[in-house]
């Protein structure tokens, strides 16, 4: 089977991109062990240690492996963007969130396309790899010609910008293999201009990519792989995000809204009222007990945050939006069982009743 023959089967199946590179390690892998090394991982253990290790070459997954099938998917809808005038003064819910949660759709659809495959090329090794195997997926995409890596740390494609899942398949079959996208952002530094939190960190010519992301001061980081309680010094720079962030995605010149592409997939289609599903009405998810908030988002990403995560969130969205009416809600999660709950509720009032005195 050819790589043509896999392209072409690839997008019979939805795949909006598709590329070839060799199951060997990728240039980008050689500054993880230093990325590691300055703790820009924050608290996110599993990047570490053996896992890590195993994240430098893809045969430590697959022995046989001699080809990546790397595949990505849009999951951009119609929809305002965070920093769209029109999506002021109520909480935020990353784009990637609007949907279910992608892993198991993403996954399936591989499964799918390794079925596909093995009707034609007959049997062979394979590991398919939807974002938690330790596979950098975002540098062998690159090699695989689906995007380059911009400063904003994400995969940006030429046609599609940078809304899009990523996938991958290592095969023991030898494909032709594709070549890595040229770096296009040019002068460009918008994403790293409007991260609130300066999470975009310039490294040295040869370090590797232009740009590393210090996943400690990344909202995304904060509001969704954080356990326990939020520092109060970063609580400030996270705003309205409940749930991750999209803001320097947003600004990227490459996802301009006359130009993104909008998902073809029924599963990352938002599921909202309003128009628009992103804008979380805070007063009313202050109000879910644990069993609602699981109930309803029982195949969301927001899931991962945990309740307990979910309402500090809240808490700290309400304080920086700084609306009167979010008053009552706050005073009684002041008084939640929890006390991360508690402790950021309170800090919310606080800066309610600063707002008062100015």
């Amino acid at each position: 089977m050819t790589a043509a023959e896999v392209k072409q089967v690839a997008r019979s199946l939805g795949f909006d991109l598709v590329g070839v590179a060799r199951a060997e390690p990728a240039p980008e892998a050689a500054f993880y062990p230093e990325w590691l090394r300055r703790g820009y991982h924050g608290a996110m253990g599993y990047l570490e240690g053996r896992r890590g290790e195993m994240r430098s070459d893809p045969r430590t997954l697959l022995k046989a492996a001699r080809s990546i099938v790397c595949v990505g998917q849009v999951y951009n809808a119609a929809a305002p963007y965070s920093t769209d005038p029109s999506t002021q003064g109520r909480g935020w819910v990353a784009r990637y969130a609007w949907g279910e949660d992608y892993h198991l759709a993403l996954k399936n659809k591989l499964y799918e396309l390794v079925g596909a495959m093995r009707e034609r090329a007959g049997e062979f090794r394979f590991k398919v790899c939807v974002d938690t195997s330790p596979l950098l997926e975002r540098a062998h995409a690159h090699q695989a010609g689906l995007g380059w890596i911009g400063r904003n740390t994400c995969l940006i494609n030429e046609g599609l910008g940078s809304w899009v899942f990523l996938g991958a398949v290592l095969v023991s079959l030898e494909l032709e293999p594709d070549g890595p996208a040229p770096f296009r952002c040019g002068s460009c530094t918008r994403c790293i201009d409007a991260c609130p939190t300066d999470a975009l960190i310039p490294l040295a010519p040869g370090e590797g990519p232009s740009h590393a992301l210090d996943s400690r001061r990344c909202i995304s980081y904060q509001t969704i792989e954080r356990r326990g309680a939020i520092p109060a010094e970063e609580r400030e720079g996270l705003g309205r995000h409940v749930f991750g962030c999209d803001i320097c995605q947003d600004v990227c010149p490459w996802n301009r809204p006359e130009r993104a592409a909008v998902s073809r997939v029924p599963e990352y289609a938002p599921d909202g009222a309003g128009p628009n599903p992103a804008e979380l009405d805070l007063a009313e998810a202050a109000s879910l007990t644990q069993e609602e908030f699981e109930e309803r988002f029982a195949h969301s990403p927001i899931e991962r945050t945990r309740y307990q995560g979910f309402l500090r969130n809240v808490c700290v969205a309400m304080g920086n939006l700084g609306d009167e009416s979010f008053r009552a809600p706050l005073e009684r999660l002041a008084e939640s069982e929890d006390p991360v709950v508690r402790e950021h509720a309170a800090w919310a009032l606080t800066k309610l009743a600063t707002r008062e005195r100015c």
